[in-house]
């Protein structure tokens, strides 16, 4: 999924917080996706307090919503640089084409594991058939030896866990006994935990992990602190035994996201995660420049387009344009451009 909003702010993630310190709630913002009767999602990563647990640097929950109201996902083409992204549903299905050629869909109890590494371009859109909409939509940053790689897509379906009263799929990392195949370049885990009303369960984790649990229905209790949909319990490294708490009355559901702390110092704007302010503005012109030849334009606007962004065409000798993120898909019959850049270097926080 893109990040729509029509000015994204600069976000320079840093580094964990003590271990073991207690729990805490993690609110959302709501972050409507394009105009007044689009979806709108409930963002809880990133935010002011924290901007990473683990790896996992950007959460959105959206849903259930009704298609027909909000008129579904529409994302057309659009980029990303230095992440994966998990796609991961609840009710309704999602069509997912990228410049790997991948063309898949998202469907609840699957994975759509994407890594961007040094530039990939996707699309998303809710299927006809779809009338209701509900899931989330993750990414996580690449560390700096593995942000270059060439990008991929894989998919996954999860084996059902029963747990106790519990029902667990894990799509990334390691828990419970099982291990989620998929390419991952940090340690992670991910994992949908359903615990019918009054029910709760105990997770053996690794101490070294930060992990948040992603209340999307019911109540989530865990270390004292009480999550409603939207918002985040989170923990701090340091524990190995984390307990969940569901709702007395109705059943809830968590996404679990977790891994041990990055250790790096990352900046993200728009879709976009690079190590500093320039290398955004870097990866930006390569997109407008890209877009803007496959739209057609002009050589001569293609030149005059570079130089308002800051910089050269980048066009070699042949006159063929580089690309970094990937060849079009055919089916494409748009792409998203990129929104005007801040007119300041921000700082770091933390």
């Amino acid at each position: 999924m893109s990040n729509l909003e029509k000015n994204p702010a600069e976000v320079i993630c840093t580094g964990p917080e003590q271990p073991g310190a207690p729990p805490t709630v993690l609110p959302y913002r709501d972050v409507p996706l394009g105009g007044p009767r689009a979806m709108t999602v409930r963002r809880s990563l990133p935010q002011r307090e924290r901007s990473l647990i683990g790896a996992w640097c950007f959460v959105d929950h959206y849903g259930p919503d009704e298609v027909a109201e909000t008129g579904g996902m529409v994302v057309p083409g659009h980029p990303h640089t230095g992440l994966q992204t998990v796609s991961w549903l609840f009710t309704g299905q999602i069509e997912h084409r990228d410049t790997t050629g991948a063309h898949a869909l998202v469907v609840p109890g699957q994975m759509n594991l994407m890594t961007a590494g040094s530039g990939i371009a996707h699309s998303e859109f809710s299927t006809p058939a779809t009338t209701t909409l509900h899931g989330v939509q993750l990414w996580t940053a690449l560390p700096e030896q593995h942000r270059h790689t060439a990008p991929r897509f894989e998919h996954y379906e999860p084996p059902v866990l029963e747990v106790g009263a519990a029902r667990v799929l894990v799509f990334l990392g390691s828990l419970l006994g099982q291990t989620s195949p998929v390419s991952t370049f940090s340690e992670l885990v991910g994992a949908e935990i359903t615990l019918p009303a009054g029910a709760s369960l105990e997770l053996d984790v690794d101490p070294a992990h930060e992990h948040g649990f992603l209340c999307d229905t019911g109540t989530l209790t865990s270390g004292g602190a009480v999550a409603k949909p939207g918002e985040i319990v989170f923990h701090p490294t340091g524990e190995a035994r984390l307990t969940l708490e569901g709702s007395p009355t109705e059943q809830t559901r968590a996404l679990l996201i977790g891994g041990r702390p990055l250790g790096e110092q990352i900046v993200m704007w728009w879709n976009f995660i690079g190590r500093s302010h320039d290398e955004v503005v870097g990866f930006r012109a390569d997109w407008q420049r890209e877009r803007g030849a496959w739209e057609g334009e002009r050589e001569g606007e293609r030149e005059a387009a570079a130089e308002r962004e800051g910089g050269h065409s980048g066009i070699p000798a042949d006159g063929s344009p580089p690309s970094r993120f990937g060849k079009f898909p055919e089916a494409w019959e748009t792409t998203l451009p990129a929104p005007t850049l801040p007119n300041v270097r921000l700082r770091s926080r933390g």
